[in-house]
């Protein structure tokens, strides 16, 4: 049996979870909702009704001119994934908003073959209580044909259901395999002050800010086996300078997702077609090292950490990131996993530094390996990270963040980012 006090004790568990701690309105919807929910079951919700009583929008409020709780609502249905898949994976409730409604649904989860998954959906009575009793048909036949029959409906009914879970535990193990790194921004949601603060360069410039993503330069073919173009001995080969790694498709993504939600387009080139005029008439953000994207040394770049090719040893030929000047406790050189084994750790660079154009910004977002990148622009969108990252620069207004260079470490698992934070930092106001 479920109560209405088990409900709200998971609500107020989610209020409080990372997920949701210092969103004020994601809370005070959620809170809303679930009341609704259990004090009224089954009954609908209206845009204009939640515009009006949980945002304080005027009588005057038009939802199709104004998304606003569509944003807000597309915001918490991520939240309450985010927190599933994550810290709440083991919660006995599951808290769902579904798509196309404003009505949420509460699932138990039931211990099945080993592991948890969401039970059946709970329709709540409005005294709140859950029966949990069920009235049986008519009773079957000990023996004969009709019998049977009906132990092959029950069968394969009992298959199906068995099924249904096996593929709902499947579901959850996928989303569940990044659990560390807190969602981004979407689209359609409004986008957290922190993403303002944080972007503000980039916004509102005579052009549209200019992503420019590595694609560095091979010989060969895809079919035979390509390798990186080496000047010394591959002068007369033909170079294919179209292939770009994973993590950099994913991360022109994740930077598209929170400049719509900036409203602010953005225009893509990938870096062998880079210009100095480029550099000189745009805001930039650079995806990729200097060793993939060769744009990168074609421009002023980072001065207290440094892209470097191993040169000696067992990983000659890998990828660096150098600390010029060492502070305490910090080490003098990072690199990824030997390629020799399973990626487990990779660094990147987060940098805003002066570009040749002084009244334009430029962001680097590079790793050591493409997975690194992907991570350094996962950290940009995250509205945890990068109140983390201000907090130690000291910056909480628009227009206070100046140049920085910070290095961070990535856990990864099975080849996805899973976790990152900040191991050096560079800036006028750092936190040493």
């Amino acid at each position: 049996m479920l109560a209405k006090t088990q409900v709200l004790s998971e609500i107020e568990k989610l209020v409080a979870s990372p997920a949701l701690h210092g969103s004020e309105s994601l809370c005070k919807l959620l809170r809303y909702l679930a009341n609704h929910a259990l004090e009224h079951p089954g009954t609908s919700l209206k845009e204009y009704q939640i515009a009006t009583e949980v945002f304080g929008r005027q009588s005057d409020f038009d939802p199709q001119l104004d998304s606003m709780v569509r944003v807000q609502a597309g915001r918490l249905r991520s939240k309450l994934t985010e927190h599933y898949s994550s810290a709440g994976a083991a919660d006995p409730i599951w808290v769902e908003l579904p798509k196309g409604t404003y009505v949420l649904a509460f699932h138990e989860r039931q211990a099945y073959a080993g592991g948890a998954y969401p039970g059946k959906n709970l329709e709540l009575p409005p005294d709140g209580r859950h029966d949990s009793h069920h009235h049986d048909g008519p009773s079957e036949a000990a023996s004969g044909s009709g019998g049977v029959t009906r132990r092959w409906v029950v069968a394969v009914a009992a298959l199906s259901i068995l099924l249904a879970a096996a593929i709902t535990v499947a579901v959850m193990l996928w989303i569940a395999r990044k659990p560390a790194l807190p969602a981004t921004v979407s689209a359609n949601e409004a986008a957290p002050e922190t993403f303002s603060i944080f972007w503000k360069g980039f916004l509102g410039g005579p052009q549209q800010p200019l992503v420019i993503f590595s694609n560095a330069r091979f010989v060969g073919r895809p079919a035979a086996g390509m390798r990186y173009y080496d000047a010394a001995k591959d002068s007369g080969a033909m170079i294919l300078d179209h292939y770009t790694g994973v993590g950099e498709v994913l991360a022109v993504h994740d930077l598209d997702e929170v400049f719509g939600a900036l409203h602010q387009p953005l225009r893509i080139k990938r870096g062998s077609l880079f210009s100095l005029d480029d550099a000189k008439n745009n805001d930039l953000i650079f995806i990729g090292s200097p060793a993939e994207n060769l744009a990168l040394l074609e421009i002023p770049s980072t001065k207290q950490f440094l892209f470097r090719r191993v040169t000696s040893g067992p990983r000659q030929g890998d990828t660096k990131l150098v600390n010029v000047r060492p502070q305490p406790g910090e080490q003098s050189e990072y690199i990824a996993t030997t390629p020799t084994q399973p990626l487990t750790e990779d660094y990147a660079l987060v940098a805003l530094v002066p570009g040749l154009n002084p009244a334009r910004s430029e962001l680097i977002l590079a790793g050591t390996t493409t997975l690194g990148t992907q991570a350094a622009v996962e950290f940009v969108c995250s509205e945890n990270l990068l109140q983390e990252l201000m907090r130690r620069l000291s910056v909480s207004q628009p227009g206070a963040l100046k140049p920085f260079e910070a290095v961070i470490r990535v856990k990864v698992a099975r080849g996805v980012p899973v976790e990152s934070d900040i191991v050096a930092l560079r800036g006028e106001t750092a936190a040493q």
